[in-house]
């Protein structure tokens, strides 16, 4: 993939490491239950900021039914600024990768205007009544003018990639709306965590394929590239589990209990009830309402299917190390892994510490990176 200006790497790894912060901020704000200390979108109790003065909290507590919380509203707007700071520069790639192509600019800024546009109509501004249809409409149509050009393009200079990424990190913007006004829905939780990585996946691409001089050529790369997209479906199975998880307060359902679940080694389970990932809108899902069996089933689901993903990862780790000019790499991988085990492990039998929960959070996207990097890179001889 080449380079579309000379800083375009730059600009991307700049992105990378701002999303990947999103991404860590945003589990704090989920662990830290301040999912829903805003209860409107994309303001804060009508504010752009959040209120931290006293007439100004008094005020929100009048006119809203959720009492302001000063120290979880901050979060909650803060990740929404710092996510709107990557989409701008998003788009900025966006247009950088497309500017040599024919209608590129014009497109991707009419696409950016449409979706621009949807927001006040969604929120009523200016003394509008807010209008949801013509809102979803306008956002619609900007999603579909970057899916023809993404249709349309190669990626030989990024172009499709980078607007692919813009439609992505559009739709996380909608499901960000979504999980507050349908009050933290666990599917649209879970969306919304795979749809961060997704653009953290896409962007850690770009980056690596714009750097020049990036490739690593190594005569094992056929067969280590299948076996790392292996690892990446597997992996990002065991992330949307742990996101279900999450979304569902089941972290704790075994108790302090590893690697037994409420001192049994196969306690009472509810599969039926526990992946249900449809039940309505209008229920308030803050603090879960699965009951114990269910919450069980999620949490047994996703260790047995950690098992499966280290050890295929572990094989890949010990394939990269016996290949010369990957063992930085696999040693990498590796540590990952044991790390994010270790996590995992210490999350449970310590009752869900908030630091512990975030790091293992930060540990899946790191894996991520790893991986998708590597398979960015690695090239066979010509």
């Amino acid at each position: 993939m080449n380079a579309p200006s000379r800083h375009y790497h730059r600009l991307a790894w700049a992105a990378l490491i701002l999303a990947l912060g999103v991404i860590v901020f945003g589990g704090f704000v989920r662990l830290s239950n301040a999912g829903l200390s805003c209860p409107d979108w994309p303001t804060c109790y009508g504010k752009a900021t959040w209120p931290n003065q006293e007439h100004e909290i008094a005020a929100a507590n009048a006119a809203f039914e959720r009492a302001v919380e000063v120290p979880k509203a901050w979060r909650e707007q803060f990740h929404r600024h710092i996510a709107a700071i990557l989409g701008v520069l998003t788009l900025i790639l966006a247009l950088l990768a497309v500017r040599k192509r024919k209608g590129g600019v014009a497109s991707v800024l009419a696409a950016a205007a449409l979706v621009g546009a949807s927001i006040p109509i969604y929120m009523g501004v200016g003394g509008m009544a807010p209008n949801h249809e013509l809102s979803v409409a306008l956002w619609l149509a900007g999603e579909l003018i970057l899916l023809v050009q993404v249709l349309r393009w190669s990626n030989v200079d990024a172009a499709r990639l980078s607007t692919a990424l813009l439609m992505v990190i559009i739709f996380q913007a909608v499901l960000g709306m979504w999980t507050v006004i349908w009050l933290v829905k666990p599917a649209i939780v879970m969306a919304h965590l795979l749809g961060g990585l997704l653009t953290f996946s896409l962007l850690t691409w770009l980056a690596w394929g714009t750097t020049p001089s990036s490739a690593l050529v190594v005569a094992e790369a056929p067969r280590l590239r299948r076996l790392l997209w292996i690892g990446l479906v597997l992996l990002v199975v065991q992330i949307a589990l742990g996101g279900w998880t999450s979304a569902n307060y089941a972290a704790l359902a075994c108790g302090t209990d590893f690697p037994t679940c409420v001192g049994q080694w196969w306690p009472e389970q509810d599969y039926r009830e526990a992946f249900v990932l449809w039940r309505g809108i209008g229920v308030d899902y803050e603090g879960g309402v699965l009951d114990g069996p269910a919450r069980v089933a999620i949490q047994m689901t996703h260790r047995l299917f950690a098992l499966l993903v280290v050890g295929h990862l572990l094989f890949v780790v010990l394939r990269m190390l016996r290949t010369p000019g990957l063992v930085f790499w696999g040693s990498t991988l590796g540590v990952l892994l044991a790390a994010q085990v270790a996590l995992g492990i210490t999350n449970i039998v310590a009752g869900l510490p908030l630091w512990v929960a975030t790091a293992h959070n930060a540990g899946a996207a790191l894996l991520l990176f790893t991986v998708v990097g590597l398979l960015a890179r690695l090239r066979a001889p010509e």
